[in-house]
């Protein structure tokens, strides 16, 4: 039961580290922090609808953006949950770098080819306007993400210790 609560705790802390970046991101270059996609993504599949061609003209669907932000920080205690799964426990007793940064950038995936193909940006963005610049977004975003729990697993083990 312990070992569950200090999943939770990485995933979220893991998940503020990067909406913190998102928020810097958006502050400094103007690219805004915006789950309410995911949860009209997500609210779609309620009702049969996987696939859109452009998920920003899709109907928006009611509490969107609760269920985008309730969504984005389920996956980043699972991705934390895959850290452990991975790695073992013995992680949470002494977290390095290494693994953490693989989880993270390896997180890329989801939305390179799952999400952004359902919502109409094509695989890895391909169907955006500027490709190149959205996978790097992507990819920086998620190695931040990594950080966060490689981060949050070290606060984590002062706090057990």
């Amino acid at each position: 039961m312990n070992e569950i609560v200090w999943i939770i705790f990485i995933g979220v802390g893991a998940t503020i580290v990067m909406d913190l970046w998102a928020l810097t991101r958006q502050f400094f270059f103007g690219i805004p922090v915006n789950y309410d996609f995911l949860g009209r993504w997500i609210g779609a599949m309620r009702n049969g609808r996987l696939l859109h061609q452009n998920i920003a003209t899709s109907p928006p669907i009611k509490s969107e953006r609760t269920l985008g932000w309730t969504a984005h920080y389920l996956t980043g205690i699972l991705f934390s949950a895959l850290l452990i799964v991975i790695w073992g426990s013995e992680w949470l007793n002494r977290p390095t770098l290494i693994p953490a940064l693989l989880v993270g950038v390896a997180t890329v995936t989801l939305p390179f080819l799952v999400m952004q193909p359902c919502m109409g940006a094509g695989i890895a963005a391909s169907k955006t306007p500027r490709p190149t610049i959205t996978r790097i977004h992507s990819l920086a975003i998620h190695t931040v993400f990594g950080l966060g729990l490689y981060g949050s697993g070290w606060l984590s083990h002062l706090l057990q210790n």
